[in-house]
């Protein structure tokens, strides 16, 4: 039987004018991926929005995983995240309608952070297995891809599928869990050519290492 991944990514922000995840979820839209067969939406970069949309398309879809992209500029790898905190803060970088944010929490009750429920160290082996550059990040920053994944995984712990952060836990999702989470990529070649010094990859490589990290789940 086939399975439902949400799979999101979002629009171009601040000085990139375009943003490749945008391009890869369109692209993989109502794909079959392994067990998944994906539905894909890309979010607005503002901090209220996206947190309310992402939430509204659960609610809709009530997708058995959910995978966010977000653009890591600068990353030469791709990043699946290990960890979402309880913080908005961009350091003075707005989001599209202006709002800047600083040492803000994403739900003022909500534990420091939420570790993610992907099978994310799988998911690097298997990227690096297929050669393309992998490493988990430890950090997923204080912008708007931070605060997607914390809210993700909120809501899931909230409907007792999601993991709160703990020591003890692993990288390996129990069968109790949605596995669900955040990945960043680096910058396309498109993109990179209106930056400087920017590593980047293909779009073409970038949508076909996303299709591999599905394949894992």
């Amino acid at each position: 039987m086939t399975k439902t991944l949400l799979l999101t990514g979002f629009e171009p922000f601040l000085n990139f004018k375009i943003n490749p995840t945008e391009e890869i979820v369109r692209e993989l839209d109502q794909q079959i991926i392994g067990q998944y067969q994906v539905i894909s939406r890309v979010l607005p970069v503002d901090f209220i929005e996206s947190e309310k949309l992402l939430l509204e398309y659960m609610e809709e879809l009530q997708p058995d995983a959910v995978v966010s992209l977000g653009l890591a500029a600068g990353r030469a790898h791709i990043t699946p995240e290990r960890i979402a905190i309880n913080c908005k803060d961009a350091g003075g970088a707005p989001d599209n309608n202006g709002v800047v944010l600083q040492d803000a929490p994403i739900n003022p009750d909500g534990p420091d952070g939420y570790f993610s429920t992907l099978p994310i160290r799988a998911m690097v082996n298997h990227l690096i297995e297929n050669n393309f550059p992998a490493k988990i990040s430890n950090t997923a920053g204080t912008y708007l891809c931070n605060n997607v994944m914390y809210a993700t995984l909120h809501k899931l712990a909230q409907q007792g599928a999601g993991g709160k952060a703990n020591p003890t836990d692993t990288d390996e999702p129990s069968t109790a869990h949605i596995p669900a989470g955040f990945i960043h990529i680096p910058a396309s070649h498109q993109l990179a050519t209106q930056l400087n010094n920017t590593p980047s990859w293909s779009q073409t490589d970038l949508t076909a290492a996303i299709k591999l990290t599905i394949e894992t789940m």
